[in-house]
């Protein structure tokens, strides 16, 4: 591995055997926290997110990048439809148990909409979306979903994501 450090700053140059390192400057970027719902043959079916990000206002569109490595990769890969919940500050108990469990709103409380998506309440928005494309992105998929309705509450703190940890972004009150 050709690392070295410099006045507190690590440099290399990413390899196959430093993706521990990469993940580690991935994760200097603060992110916010999404939970994507799917139905599946075997019951609602969601998985946790940071790689989200708007596309397009016209048409609408956004996108999220999804393990392909991942066991709950197939039911999102044949998906034709999927939300996906912008978190909030409260929801890391939410987050966590998704985490945990491809099936975990089995026991939460949720909704599904006219696609038979599962919908979660509180979050800080969602976004109900019909699969556009998915392109390659090496070990994840580019999934491009058009927004066909989306929700936002109007006052909320943020979920997020930094170095590993779960924390918040509060907005002053003005």
């Amino acid at each position: 591995m050709s690392a070295h450090s410099v006045g507190g700053k690590l440099s290399f140059v990413p390899d196959p055997n430093n993706t521990r390192l990469l993940r580690d400057a991935f994760g200097r970027f603060a992110t916010g926290v999404t939970i994507v719902t799917a139905a599946s043959e075997n019951g609602p079916v969601a998985i946790t997110a940071n790689s989200f990000t708007s596309v397009s206002l016209t048409p609408p569109l956004v996108l999220w990048s999804p393990d392909k490595n991942s066991r709950r990769f197939p039911h999102f890969e044949r998906a034709d439809h999927y939300a996906i919940h912008i978190l909030s500050a409260e929801q890391d108990d939410l987050c966590w148990a998704v985490a945990k469990d491809a099936f975990g709103l089995a026991g939460i409380d949720h909704q599904v909409n006219d696609w038979g998506v599962p919908i979660l309440d509180n979050c800080l928005a969602r976004f109900e979306c019909t699969r556009s494309a998915i392109y390659e992105g090496g070990d994840h998929a580019i999934v491009l979903g058009h927004v066909d309705r989306a929700t936002m509450r109007e006052d909320g703190d943020a979920l997020t994501f930094y170095k590993g940890q779960m924390g918040q972004i509060a907005v002053a009150k003005q």
